[in-house]
């Protein structure tokens, strides 16, 4: 198996399932609905669905380096992008988006070449790959608080 089909199955996995972390992301997900999602069981902390918006921010910033777009810090706003809508079909389109969202990053990595791994993503000082795996170890932290969450409000 190339590097690069190793990481594509990789981050597959941390959203999809059949880790070893434990759940991913789409299965913490799957049965959650809008008033869990906003729910705050532990105060200070992002509900599930900033960390949903969250994350599919970020897929979507890591597809745009590997687009050639310099994408260095975001604003507030949009690295946590705010709730606006609560309803039922709102949330149902965040899972969809942050769905489409990793789609889209694992089809633009399954083209790229080995040696793009090693080309320095634009606008940083590491490599393609090291920016690969952190969208992996960042989807994983956030499934991690997601289970946090959804335990606390159980």
């Amino acid at each position: 198996m190339s590097e690069i089909k190793r990481i594509e199955d990789q981050l597959k996995r941390a959203f999809e399932g059949n880790a070893w972390h434990g759940p991913a992301v789409r299965e913490l997900l799957a049965d959650m609905t809008a008033a869990q999602a906003l729910g705050r069981p532990l105060t200070n902390a992002h509900s599930i669905w900033e960390i949903a918006l969250h994350m599919a921010t970020w897929e979507r910033v890591v597809h745009r380096r590997l687009q050639g777009e310099t994408v260095i810090d975001l604003p507030t706003e949009q690295d946590w992008p705010p709730v606006r809508d609560t309803s039922e079909a709102s949330w149902r389109q965040v899972l969809r988006d942050l769905e489409q969202a990793n789609h889209d990053l694992r089809a633009a990595i399954g083209q790229m070449t080995e040696a793009r791994l090693a080309d320095i993503a634009p606008g940083k000082d590491h490599s393609v790959y090291v920016m690969l795996h952190g969208v992996i170890q960042h989807d994983l932290y956030h499934a991690g608080q997601i289970a946090i969450l959804k335990k606390a409000q159980s």
